[in-house]
């Protein structure tokens, strides 16, 4: 299978869509607005819900609903980090008490937290393809003065359960101008998490795959994992660290002379940063930083950042950045790669 077969494959897993619920759920606002739809989900105090005579994803305040009900299973989670699965009710309260609401797993197992406290709702189900998130990303740049075009496209997906998910991130970049060779960039990201019995702690496997011509990398693949914690988890912010060891294995290629594979042992840190602004704009970052054992005084490091603007239900415009560096490359090889691509963005599932 071919380089481009192999991305085609891939994103076709990638963007395996989420099928649609019955719009049977309620939500009653502070102002007394009610309305049937379906709840897709809560994320960054955006509550994401679809009704059937509108077309597309309506955003709603999260802080701004009053009442909440579903029948649906959701994996509902709170800023200490922990997780509950269920259906949703609202507890009736006092006169200016706090909204509190209710997961229902089973009629005798119930829990209740005040809505302040959920920075996430997931739509989950007993469908293996229902219980996906995600989205996907594209843009061209095309230049007539020295025939140059650029390519780039990207692919997201989530798995989600009640106490660990795993994700994938495909991200590949081309550029070409008449007169020089095309310079290419692929990379692959796979983590899996499982939360700890203590609150916001978890254990995290990290693997990736990358190919850069810039850096003569023909294939480079890392596998770690370690220990880490959720260091900010609101409705505002979600920002995880993870320190742990892994392995990289790399293969170079210049001119026709390929240098021999470089094995190598290393410690792993590993960030990934969300920031949300209601509905509008968000910032997800990822960065794996890996100072090596076995080589001491080496350290490579890998980075994808992007900033999302809605544009219109699930459409929106992105920036996106992306960089890896070694401070000890070989002889004779680019220590960096990296570069900026815009495009617009694709969400399905949760968004």
């Amino acid at each position: 299978m071919n380089s481009r077969h192999l991305i085609l494959a891939l994103l076709f897993t990638l963007t395996a869509p989420l099928f649609a619920r019955d719009q049977t759920d309620r939500l009653i606002m502070k102002n007394g607005d009610s309305m049937t739809c379906e709840i897709k989900g809560l994320d960054g105090g955006v509550l994401y819900v679809s009704f059937d005579y509108i077309d597309g994803t309506a955003s709603v305040d999260w802080s701004k609903v009053a009442r909440v009900e579903s029948a649906q299973l959701f994996v509902v989670k709170t800023e200490d980090g922990s997780v509950y699965t269920g259906a949703l009710k609202t507890a009736e309260t006092g006169a200016g008490r706090p909204m509190q609401i209710r997961v229902v797993e089973t009629p005798e197992q119930v829990y209740t937290m005040e809505r302040s406290q959920i920075v996430g709702i997931v739509p989950t189900s007993d469908k293996f393809w229902e219980r996906f998130n995600g989205g996907i990303s594209f843009g061209t740049i095309y230049s007539k003065g020295n025939q140059s075009t650029q390519y780039s496209l990207g692919a997201s997906t989530a798995y989600v359960r009640e106490r660990w998910n795993g994700s994938a991130r495909l991200d590949s970049n081309l550029s070409k101008s008449t007169g020089t060779t095309a310079s290419t960039r692929n990379s692959l990201a796979l983590t899996a998490l499982h939360l700890m019995s203590k609150k916001n702690w978890f254990y995290e496997g990290v693997g990736g795959i990358l190919q850069s011509s810039e850096q003569s990398i023909s294939h480079q693949t890392l596998l770690g994992g370690g220990v880490g914690r959720y260091l900010k988890n609101t409705n505002q912010a979600s920002i995880q660290l993870l320190g742990g060891a892994g392995w990289q294995d790399t293969t170079y290629q210049q001119a026709n002379t390929p240098i021999p594979h470089q094995n190598t042992a290393a410690a792993l840190i590993y960030v990934d940063a969300k920031l949300f602004k209601f509905s509008k704009t968000s910032f997800d970052a990822t960065a794996s930083i890996v100072p090596a054992l076995s080589d001491p005084g080496r350290v490579r490091v890998d980075t994808n950042a992007s900033y999302y603007i809605k544009i219109i239900g699930d459409l929106k415009w992105n920036i996106s950045f992306y960089g890896n560096w070694d401070n000890q490359p070989p002889p004779g090889l680019s220590g960096s790669d990296y570069g900026v691509s815009s495009g617009v963005s694709w969400t399905y599932g949760l968004k």
